[in-house]
């Protein structure tokens, strides 16, 4: 009779302990960290299709994104899209002979040197103003991003889908987690 009482303890102990773990899970899954396969070409040669990587889903709750963080963001496809932020709330933005601006004065994207180095016909960017995207559009609206992918002669950022509102960010990510052979923090 003992014993089974002591079975029992042990059973209820360890389906306590299983419980206690699926919820921490959860928790931090839902609202801290989760992750998040690369689907496509649009962050090559930063990213690659099929990359793994983690999600910080709590770094924007406290704080701003950055100009070249790489975010998560939930796209008007109803698919979470991972792209670089470009420009920020209050900025004009514009590409010229594959160079950005930024408020006027010229900004270094050294992400892009390798991509931009290996071609050898045309620009990595074509030549635009946030006008061209936007006839209503001079500066990035408060509360709003512009972003757009490294790979990009093919992706599809707001060039194409518009500002991103801050609200649909999910998180920013940095770290790839699989395949373990390209395990990696990336900027």
């Amino acid at each position: 009779m003992e014993k089974q009482i002591k079975e029992k303890n042990e059973l209820w102990e360890w389906t306590k302990a299983l419980l206690i773990a699926f919820a921490i899970a959860a928790i931090i899954r839902y609202f801290l960290f989760t992750p998040i396969a690369v689907d496509g070409q649009s962050m090559i040669p930063t990213l690659e299709d099929g990359d793994r990587m983690i999600v910080n889903k709590i770094g924007y709750k406290i704080g701003e994104p950055k100009r070249f963080d790489i975010v998560v963001f939930h796209a008007p496809e109803k698919k979470n899209y991972i792209k670089r932020v470009i420009g920020l709330p209050g900025d004009t933005l514009e590409y010229k002979d594959d160079q950005l601006y930024i408020n006027g004065e010229p900004i270094d994207e050294p992400y892009l040197d390798a991509y931009k180095s290996k071609i050898t016909e045309g620009t990595l960017t074509e030549d635009f103003t946030l006008k061209d995207i936007d006839v209503n559009l001079d500066v990035i609206p408060e509360g709003y991003v512009f972003v757009m992918g490294d790979n990009r002669r093919y992706s599809k950022d707001s060039r194409i889908i518009g500002v991103v509102d801050q609200k649909e960010i999910i998180g920013n990510t940095s770290l790839i987690f699989w395949p373990f052979s390209d395990i990696k923090i990336v900027k």
